[in-house]
């Protein structure tokens, strides 16, 4: 909770520096590269920096942190603090890098605001930084705790067994253990952070979904062609190569309260929903399960033999399509549509719970039709590849 003194001047202050604040993130980013070059190596995706994803998603996080603390001074944002305690947890964030955020992000500060901020105003905002960064810590060191590792231990080599084409931008990587140390567990939905070695001697993280349960000797996950990293899986990387993968992570996991599922994707968003599917079909789950698919058409869906397969071993399971080419459908589905996916063309279970993955329009359609239909935020769940740049359920 902030102090009483300053409360009030992150209240007052909360319009300018808001009108600000993607500034004072690119500035925060450029002022800490140039004085640590080492965080490029391993910790930050710099395309995510090149494309502004990164700096926009700080920005964004410190502003709803700062609202939280002002509006509601009792209870902090949960769902953001989990989120992003989860992506630190995968990349092995160490409290002692807090300090280094906090030189940098305080010096953009006075360097953009200038006069518009008074020394007493920068010392409030400064009690927000902490607040917020020893909640993270906090969560981070559970999530450590929890898989029984530290923040240097989250890491570990895998060999790739097989490289698999699964349409023509996208393949399966299927990785397998190098020695006999116990494979941590995922939840159904998790992602692992895969370090891939670039040609200029950095490592650079990417999330990757999880696509099938755990056998304790595999991971499995998909890489379309799309960045840096992806790219560089596609071309250089091939079996008997060697990777290091994180411990999984990620708060999207598949609720066990009984309830139906719907689960909502487009395009290469289907990874984390084929990986929860895995995961039921290994439990012997009699659920109701729906999968509603968005691609371009069938050719380009990823995953579907595998989901396909997995959904016959379900007995109450679905599988509805919406192709935008159309086309014929080979796929054994319930219902297959031409164009853009519309929910109204699919009865549904009540007291569902909805997962969602795909791209950010696809992502806002979805979940802003579900809660005029009356579904409550609570029951609607979204993953984002990428650093979070819409942050919908930081008050479900």
């Amino acid at each position: 909770m902030l102090s009483k003194t300053a409360r009030p001047l992150v209240q007052q202050t909360l319009p300018t520096v808001g009108a600000n604040i993607h500034t004072i993130a690119e500035r925060f980013y450029a002022h800490m590269f140039e004085a640590h070059p080492e965080l490029h190596d391993g910790v930050f995706n710099r395309g995510h920096h090149a494309e502004g994803s990164q700096p926009k998603s700080l920005a964004l996080s410190v502003i709803v942190f700062a609202e939280a603390l002002v509006t509601n001074p009792g209870r902090l944002p949960g769902r953001l603090l989990t989120r992003v305690a989860h992506k630190h947890a995968s990349l092995g964030i160490r409290p002692e890098q807090y300090q280094i955020v906090h030189e940098h992000l305080m010096w953009a500060m006075r360097d953009v605001l200038g006069p518009l901020i008074t020394p007493e105003t920068l010392l409030a905002w400064d009690e927000v930084y902490w607040l917020m960064a020893y909640a993270l810590i906090n969560r981070e060191r559970g999530l450590y705790s929890a898989r029984g590792v530290t923040a240097e231990r989250v890491w570990r080599r895998w060999r790739v067994a097989e490289k698999i084409n699964e349409t023509g931008d996208v393949v399966v990587f299927v990785m397998r253990r190098m020695d006999d140390r116990l494979v941590k567990t995922s939840l159904p939905g998790q992602y692992v952070t895969v370090q891939a070695p670039m040609p200029d001697g950095n490592r650079q993280p990417r999330q990757y979904s999880l696509i099938r349960a755990d056998d304790g000797e595999h991971r499995y996950f998909a890489v379309k062609r799309d960045g840096e990293v992806s790219n560089f899986l596609h071309d250089h990387v091939q079996p008997g190569d060697e990777l290091t993968l994180s411990i999984p992570y990620g708060d999207v996991v598949l609720d066990d309260s009984g309830r139906p599922v719907i689960f909502i994707s487009a395009g290469i968003g289907v990874t984390p929903m084929a990986g929860m599917i895995s995961h039921l079909v290994a439990a012997g789950s009699r659920l109701p399960v729906m999968l509603l698919h968005a691609d371009t058409s069938e050719a380009t869906f990823p995953l579907r033999r595998q989901i396909v397969d997995d959904l016959a071993h379900l007995p109450k399971s679905e599988l509805h399509v919406w192709y935008e080419h159309g086309g014929p459908e080979t796929l054994p589905v319930t219902s297959a549509h031409s164009g853009t996916l519309d929910l109204g063309e699919v009865p549904r279970p009540k007291r569902a719970l909805y997962y969602l993955c795909g791209p950010l329009p696809f992502l806002e359609m979805v979940r802003g039709t579900l809660l005029e239909r009356g579904v409550a935020p609570r029951d609607i769940q979204y993953e984002m590849f990428g650093p979070d740049l819409w942050q919908a359920d930081t008050d479900a």
